[in-house]
């Protein structure tokens, strides 16, 4: 871990460092750094991990739609990402994307089956958020996530 995480708090470090690796390697289309990206990644708290990693599509998605969202937007996040990842990385599900996006956005509709494997999240969650952040330093991406977080948490 590098010290680029260390004015987070002492859960988030882990997984900031994880993240941004997947995300970086995920950009890069770095088959190899993925893989050990999201082993680290699927090995910490996974209701930790789902919150901050939910948190940032989130807020990745209000930055690029500030008028909202609708179905159509979000049917293009989902083949326009799925798109993107397919042409290297042969293992991206649109359903694990659907359930990414759908859980960011509040909006999935838990018919009791089982989520999908923690790797399985990791890496697409780590695919949606390098389409997502189109080049922008996830250091960036990861500050003003965990700020929304600590932000909602402050007032609840």
């Amino acid at each position: 871990m590098t010290d680029q995480w260390r004015h987070l708090p002492a859960a988030a470090r882990p997984i900031a460092a994880a993240s941004a690796a997947a995300a970086t390697a995920a950009r890069d289309q770095d088959r190899e750094a993925l893989t050990e990206a999201v082993a680290q990644l699927s090995a910490q708290d996974q209701t930790q991990t789902g919150l901050i990693l939910g948190t940032a599509v989130r807020l990745l998605l209000e930055t690029a739609h500030p008028d909202g969202l609708d179905a159509d937007d979000v049917r293009a996040v989902l083949e326009k990402s799925v798109r993107s990842a397919a042409s290297w990385c042969p293992e991206v599900d649109p359903q694990v994307t659907l359930y990414l996006l759908a859980g960011a956005l509040g909006v999935w509709d838990d018919d009791g089956s089982p989520p999908p494997a923690p790797g399985a999240l990791a890496l697409h969650a780590a695919l949606l958020v390098a389409y997502l952040s189109g080049g922008r330093p996830f250091a960036q991406v990861m500050t003003a996530t965990l700020g929304e977080i600590q932000h909602a948490q402050l007032n609840d």
